[in-house]
């Protein structure tokens, strides 16, 4: 099995890519932008998490 790290790294991306985007939506009160934001949070989270397991079956 492969290591998670490239999950990991790619959830973390995905998660500050919806940070920033829920900013925007605030700073713009855009509810479109900012929902798009927290879905991205959370696809990031779940992706991180993914990797996460797979380190820890991999040991």
């Amino acid at each position: 099995m492969k290591s998670g790290n490239r999950d990991k790294t790619e959830g973390s991306l995905q998660k500050a890519k919806g940070e920033v985007k829920d900013a925007a939506g605030d700073a713009t009160d855009n509810k479109d932008l900012k929902r798009e934001g927290k879905t991205d949070k959370v696809k990031g989270e779940a992706q991180k998490t993914r990797g996460e397991a797979k380190d820890a079956v991999g040991k």
